[in-house]
């Protein structure tokens, strides 16, 4: 375990039981969600990576896309 873990750890340690419970079912829930997401792109062909990057192209290129900046703005650019 990382000291990291082991601080984190230490930190939930000190919160009520609820907290910790709820704290661990987030915790769970994403490491069965990025297990999900691994096992998925792992069975992914590279023809699929390829079909995938083609719709892509075509939706940039008829302006069916938002700049990213747009659809994420930066912290600073919302000020």
């Amino acid at each position: 375990m990382t000291k990291l873990l082991q601080r984190v750890i230490g930190e939930i340690e000190k919160l009520p039981v609820d907290q910790q419970d709820a704290i661990a079912s987030r915790i769970l829930a994403d490491l069965k969600d990025e297990k999900a997401w691994a096992a998925r792109f792992a069975a992914t062909t590279d023809d699929q990576w390829d079909r995938l990057a083609e719709a892509v192209r075509l939706e940039v290129a008829s302006g069916d896309t938002v700049p990213l900046e747009d659809a994420f703005p930066s912290e600073t650019s919302q000020q």
